[in-house]
């Protein structure tokens, strides 16, 4: 949909008519095979050898990447291993970025099949936990998953014993002989962990809505990797209402991401999703994808009563022209869900045809003046098996050391290099503009932290005295998670960007001050200790620690004890100090 990280989906798994391999049953029936699947080995990112944009976070390396001590932190999973192993019979272990050591300690335990998911940035990555396996568990057999399997056979075949090119939970089912399971299947609780200034700030539940986008455009893996089908996990909206119940069961004040790539474009199940929402009778705030061709069928209001205040649009490029672009014009519509309460991540693309430099400078000039809450910028790329790959194939437009190097052409697969000859641009004049754009929106708009809180306060002031019951506890849950950023103010205005940011960001603070009520005791001494927070956030930065996330193994249907599905991503060392912050700032919050 959007110009997002090729590859970067919440399932990972494709689907097509039928799996590469025919699946092979297990051997023996006296027990359940054993089942371990895992990422590809930390660490991750260029002090590593690897591609600017593989890592842990989509925010920090990619929405974010130029917002610093700002930049919100979040580990994203493969959510497809978690969701495979818990809809699966079989007993089932599940690594999440782990080291080298911790995964030949795990291959050493024994286990039927290891299934490997990747994506072509880190297609090396992948031969390298191939090696692994083969060595410390010579008798597993190996599949391969995730968008990494665009690839052709007789790539992958070195390395796997089978291919998953589909939905994975019915695959793996075949693969192992278990009966075929209906939709919708169990969703598993899984939930990630914010951080602004190295502290919790909230917890968001992810639900697992689709598979596939039908609109096609001509760069994106998702559409075509999925042949153009869209793949409700979660057929109807009481279905999603009921996950959301689940989640609010363990945290009331939960936020949510619907990952379905166009998800207001089935106008049926929205609406009645719609309906369970206010039937509900609770606030909920949720983040979701989709095009503006979709969201153009319903009203601001209709968006806000599903719960709805956060968007990820593909603006791309004001001449890209791609079908889900259609529908009402972005002037019109940022702005409106801007004072209504809605925050918007813009996507945009940079190496069209028709771009030059200073085409970009309009476009981005253009897209920064409506204030959108995040933006991404992302480089044109072909990715196998779409259409633009195959006019740049066909065209011999690659440029001459991927096309006589393929792994240097998968390494470079991230959206942050230029893979294509361009017409007007070389590939560094590419890169260099990519850069100069998000620095641009950071030095402009400043950090996105404060763009939210603003729209949060928006959306406060609209439906406050709105005559809807629903809307109006909506309003209450804006003004709750702006107080919730009065901590976030002092760092600010300290370390904002530039003076006019700063500057913006004090005169913010007042606005909020005016409409919910001066800090506290209470919040002004949380405010010291978000400046303590922020220097220690620029320091690990500046000197590159504690950037990796510690390994998640979860266990399903195992003999020991069952562990919690998904641990918070833990940036910081068990540091005495930043333990005792983050200690005051839970009991802050647990306070309002």
């Amino acid at each position: 949909m959007a110009g997002r990280l090729k590859g970067y989906h919440p399932l990972m798994e494709a689907l097509q008519d039928r799996p590469t391999a025919a699946p092979v049953p297990p051997t023996s029936r006296t027990r359940r095979p054993k089942v371990l699947l895992t990422s590809v080995c930390r660490p991750l990112g260029p002090r590593h050898g690897d591609a600017p944009s593989v890592g842990y976070e989509l925010l920090f390396n990619q929405v974010t990447r130029a917002q610093g001590l700002f930049s919100p932190r979040a580990l994203h999973l493969h959510f497809s291993l978690e969701y495979i192993a818990n809809n699966l019979d079989a007993p089932a272990v599940v690594l999440q970025y782990p080291s080298r050591r911790e995964l030949i300690r795990e291959l050493k335990k024994g286990y039927d099949y290891v299934g490997v998911s990747f994506l072509l940035a880190v297609f090396h990555k992948m031969k390298e936990t191939v090696a692994l396996i083969r060595r410390y568990s010579p008798n597993s057999k190996i599949v391969l998953g995730g968008y990494g399997t665009v690839l052709k056979d007789e790539v992958l075949a070195p390395y796997s014993d089978h291919i998953c090119r589909e939905e994975g939970v019915a695959f793996f089912r075949r693969l192992l002989d278990e009966p075929e399971k209906p939709i919708p299947y169990d969703h598993p609780l899984i939930t990630s962990r914010l951080k602004l200034f190295s502290l919790p700030v909230s917890r968001t539940g992810m639900i697992f809505a689709g598979l596939g986008c039908a609109n096609g455009c001509d760069f994106c893996c998702t559409s075509h990797f999925f042949k153009r089908r869209h793949l409700k996990l979660l057929p109807d909206g009481k279905d999603i209402y009921a996950v959301i119940e689940r989640y609010l069961d363990i945290d009331p004040h939960m936020s949510f991401v619907i990952l379905d790539e166009d998800f207001l474009l089935n106008r049926r199940r929205a609406m009645e999703f719609r309906d369970c929402v206010l039937k509900g009778g609770r606030a909920v705030s949720i983040f979701v994808f989709s095009s503006i061709r979709a969201i153009s069928r319903y009203t601001t209001q209709e968006i806000l009563e599903m719960g709805i205040d956060g968007f990820w649009i593909g603006y791309e490029g004001t001449r890209s022209n791609f079908p889900k672009q259609q529908g009402r014009p972005p002037a019109e519509l940022f702005p409106d869900f801007k004072r209504h309460g809605i925050t918007i991540l813009a996507s945009m693309i940079v190496g069209f045809d028709y771009q030059d430099r200073d085409v970009v400078a309009q476009e981005l000039d253009g897209l920064l003046k409506l204030e959108p809450g995040l933006t991404q910028i992302l480089i044109y790329g072909p990715t196998p098996g779409t259409p633009f790959y195959e006019r740049i194939m066909s065209q011999r437009l690659l440029q001459d050391d991927l096309a006589k190097d393929s792994d240097l052409y998968y390494r470079r697969s991230d959206g942050f290099a230029t893979m294509i000859k361009h017409p007007r641009l070389s590939a560094s004049e590419i890169e260099d503009i990519q850069r100069w754009c998000f620095k641009e929106d950071f030095r402009r708009l400043g950090p996105s932290v404060f763009r939210v809180v603003e729209t949060w306060l928006n959306g406060y002031e609209r439906w406050k005295d709105s005559p809807v019951p629903f809307l109006r506890l909506k309003a209450a849950r804006f003004a709750r998670e702006a107080r919730n950023a009065y901590p976030a103010f002092l760092p600010g205005r300290l370390f904002g960007p530039s003076p006019e940011v700063r500057r913006r960001i004090r005169r913010l603070e007042l606005r909020a001050h005016d409409l919910l009520g001066r800090p506290t005791l209470k919040e002004r001494v949380f405010a010291a200790g978000a400046v303590l927070a922020a220097a220690w956030t620029w320091l690990t930065l500046k000197l590159h620690l504690f950037q990796h996330p510690t390994l998640v193994r979860t266990a399903y249907r195992m003999p020991q004890p069952v562990q919690e599905a998904v641990r918070p991503l833990e940036f910081l060392p068990a540091h005495p100090v930043v333990m005792l912050l983050a200690q005051l700032f839970k009991s802050y919050r647990s306070g309002l």
